[in-house]
């Protein structure tokens, strides 16, 4: 895996656990009973997205290096995922790949 590879996986990581966190633990403005004028009553009255951001960070690190550690250990590849047998058979040449 190219550096370019792990930071695009490390930040659809980031986006994909964010968009779970964001959610978690909200209190909506009509729940408070304080609706902002111009506002729905389902907006968030504290979003603290800095602290959901610092979350997901974690979060996502932790995911990050788990799939970095599966892909660059080679213990599941692409190969193994092919369940419809859909790919070549491995080419044996002497390499042992």
């Amino acid at each position: 895996m190219s550096i370019t590879s792990a930071i695009v996986l490390f930040a659809v990581i980031w986006f994909m656990v964010f968009f779970v966190v964001l959610p978690l633990r909200m209190t909506t403005q009509g729940e408070a009973g304080e609706v902002v004028p111009g506002t729905h009553s389902s907006s968030p009255a504290d979003a603290r997205i800095g602290r959901k951001a610092l979350i997901t960070s974690i979060v996502a690190a932790v995911l990050w290096i788990v799939i970095a550690g599966v892909i660059f250990s080679g213990k599941i590849t692409v190969r193994d995922l092919d369940w419809a047998d859909r790919m070549a058979p491995r080419a044996i040449d002497g390499t042992g790949e």
